[in-house]
């Protein structure tokens, strides 16, 4: 074998040794990770649930404010004690009406709460009339003069609070565009107070919220639960001003609390005066505790 070929042999086998040592001096170290015990878990996700639509009765609590502003034929102011008052006075008169004529007790007295300021308003003290119930043509009984739609106009007058009450029964059910209602369940408030409206009884477009607000707060559905037999558990009912905010759980309206005036509650909604007043066929700058206003 050629001496040069045997030289270069070693040196290829020193050069191939010295880079085997050199590899195997820099290969690092494989380092094992482990989960940190310590660590903290993450937080919770809380789902939040959509709040029914619609006004919905509950066992629980009841918001009832101190005072309350009613309009009908009267602009009155009257205090819880007031209303419940009233609804003690007529209860008995409201559930017979109920047996007699198959008027809802809860919707009469509704209906008379607020026509009627409680009995406070002018037309209920000078005419005994608790439901703001006009003359008409074929009305013949002693009437009186009071502004409402127009200035002077003529209204029933009645001896005594029970006649109010039965001559609203039958004004109900001598009219044909009121027979639908007669038609509903007649513990079917909600649908009696929405079936009132369409029938003409009230121009007001927030008459059907204001009836079920009164039914709802001072619990009237337990009067129709007594004439028809039916179980119903009274609520505790907590009386205290309600002094926040309550936006309404349908969409684009707002009910109205105390301390709200139409401008607070267009500034709040980014709108104007005028396009509230307009949206709710207001007139004037009047609103009421309860009243359900479109704000979009």
């Amino acid at each position: 074998m050629n001496p040069l070929s045997n030289s270069m042999i070693k040196k290829i086998l020193l050069v191939s040794l010295l880079f085997l040592l050199y590899a195997c001096g820099t290969k690092k170290p494989v380092i094992q990770t482990t989960k940190d015990s310590t660590r903290k878990p993450q937080r919770e996700v809380t789902r939040t649930v959509k709040k029914p639509t619609d006004y919905e009765w509950t066992s629980g609590p009841v918001e009832i404010p101190k005072t309350e502003t009613l309009e009908a034929t009267s602009k009155v102011k009257v205090t819880t004690e007031v209303v419940l008052k009233y609804i003690d006075t007529y209860k008995n008169v409201a559930m017979d009406n109920m047996r007699n004529h198959n008027v809802p007790a809860s919707i009469a007295l509704a209906q008379a709460i607020l026509e009627s300021g409680a009995g406070t308003g002018d037309l209920c003290r000078k005419a005994n009339n608790h439901f703001g119930i006009k003359c008409h043509k074929e009305w013949t009984g002693e009437s009186v003069r009071h502004d409402d739609d127009a200035a002077q106009e003529c209204f029933r007058k009645y001896n005594k609070a029970y006649d109010s009450y039965q001559d609203y029964a039958a004004f109900l059910k001598g009219r044909k565009w009121y027979n639908p209602l007669f038609k509903l369940q007649i513990d079917d408030y909600k649908g009696w107070a929405r079936g009132l409206k369409s029938a003409g009884y009230a121009t007001d477009p927030a008459y059907p919220s204001k009836l079920i607000g009164i039914i709802e707060r001072y619990q009237l559905q337990q009067y129709d639960a007594l004439v028809l037999g039916k179980d119903y558990v009274v609520s505790q009912t907590v009386v205290k001003e309600v002094a926040t905010p309550k936006p309404s759980s349908k969409k684009n309206l707002y009910e109205v609390v105390k301390g709200d005036t139409l401008y607070s509650i267009a500034k709040r909604f980014l709108i104007s005066l005028e396009e509230l007043k307009r949206k709710n066929n207001i007139q004037d700058d009047t609103i009421s505790l309860g009243q359900l206003l479109e704000v979009k």
